[in-house]
C-alpha cells in the first residue's frame, strides 16, 4: 500500500505489514516468487475476495513478474498507473473512481490500451456532456471486461 508515494511499511515509522515481516523472516527475499516456499499457505485463498482494493490478482501478477522480470512488470504497472490517472482526471464524474481503479487492476495491460484508443478514436465523445461522456468511457472497459467475464466490482468476503 503507497501512502504518499511511498510504502510505510518495513520499519518507516509504521509497523512493519505481514508482507514485510514475512520477507524477513526468509532471508529479505523481494518477492514472493523467489521463496522457495512459493506459492505457500499464504496464497492458497488469496485471491477469493477483496478488500478496499481488488486484490483478485496477486497470483497472476506475481507470475507475470516473473516471467517477464521486474523491469518490464515495473513498466506495464506505470502504463497502467497513466491510464488511470488520464481516466480519473478526464472521465471522473465523481462516481467513477472505484470502477476505474478496479478496472485498471484487473484488466490487462493491452485491453486498457485497447479501451483508450476506442475513446480516443470517438470523435463524437466530447460534444457529449460530461455525465455521458463519462457513461460512455464506463461503457467501454466493462465490454471489454465481458469479454473475459470479469466483475469490475470488489468481491467482499462473507
Amino acid at each position: 500500500m503507497l501512502l504518499g508515494n511511498h510504502c510505510g511499511g518495513c520499519g518507516n515509522g509504521n509497523q512493519s505489514c505481514r508482507i514485510a515481516k514475512c520477507s524477513l523472516a526468509h532471508g529479505g527475499i523481494a518477492y514472493c516468487f523467489q521463496c522457495q516456499e512459493y506459492p505457500c499457505e499464504t496464497y492458497q485463498k488469496i485471491d477469493e475476495y477483496d478488500s478496499f482494493i481488488t486484490h483478485r490478482r496477486r497470483k497472476a501478477d506475481l507470475e507475470r513478474a516473473q516471467s517477464i522480470g521486474i523491469a518490464q512488470y515495473n513498466f506495464e504497472q506505470q502504463e497502467k498507473t497513466q491510464i488511470l490517472s488520464f481516466l480519473l482526471s478526464n472521465y471522473n464524474d465523481g462516481r467513477r473512481k472505484n470502477f476505474f481503479c478496479v478496472a485498471v487492476n484487473l484488466l490487462e495491460l493491452s485491453e486498457l490500451q485497447e479501451g483508450i484508443k476506442q475513446i480516443q478514436d470517438n470523435d463524437a465523445l466530447s460534444a457529449l456532456p460530461f455525465k455521458a461522456q463519462c457513461q460512455y468511457v464506463t461503457e467501454v472497459f466493462q465490454k471489454i471486461a465481458d469479454r473475459r467475464n470479469i466483475k469490475l466490482k470488489l468481491i467482499r468476503k462473507k
